[in-house]
């Protein structure tokens, strides 16, 4: 019987590295099991301290911001509503150039004041306009109400 003694020399920097990265690894491997784990869906439980959404608080529009295309003869310019979940926070006009404003001078004062008249009664019942910008106050109209048909959730209409 011939034993062979081995010794076997353990430094403790090494010891103290693999049991940090031991650690490391098994807390890396529990979180990635949570992550990753089905369970209930969390976008469709609502938070424990908020109440379900009834017919009064149900949200009338998709937050978001929603654009309706506006051609004026040769030119086009994009009519954007900005909303929130309950009220539109911002409607402007985009891509407008110098040629529209020139060839279409009522366009911007007509636009600013129903503008105003919106984001004051959140609606487009009661807007009114002068009689000189019948048409283009109608066209605005027209492309802001596509916009927010556009916004509504299902909810809503």
């Amino acid at each position: 019987m011939s034993a062979k003694t081995k010794i076997v020399v353990l430094h403790m920097k090494e010891l103290i590295y693999t049991g940090i990265f031991a650690a490391l690894g098994v807390l890396l491997i529990i979180l990635l099991i949570l992550m990753f784990l089905p369970g209930k869906d969390r976008k469709d439980s609502p938070a424990p301290d908020t109440e379900p959404e009834t017919a009064q608080t149900a949200s009338l529009y998709i937050p978001g911001i929603y654009t309706t295309e506006l051609v004026l003869g040769s030119e086009s310019i994009d009519v954007e509503v900005i909303v929130d979940k309950n009220s539109i926070t911002d409607i402007r006009m985009v891509n407008l150039n110098e040629a529209v404003t020139t060839m279409y001078p009522l366009l911007q004062p007509t636009f600013d004041s129903i503008c105003d008249q919106v984001m004051e009664l959140q609606s487009l019942d009661s807007i009114s306009y002068d009689t000189e910008s019948k048409y283009t106050s109608l066209v605005l109209l027209e492309a802001i109400q596509n916009s927010l048909d556009k916004a509504k959730t299902a909810e809503a209409e």
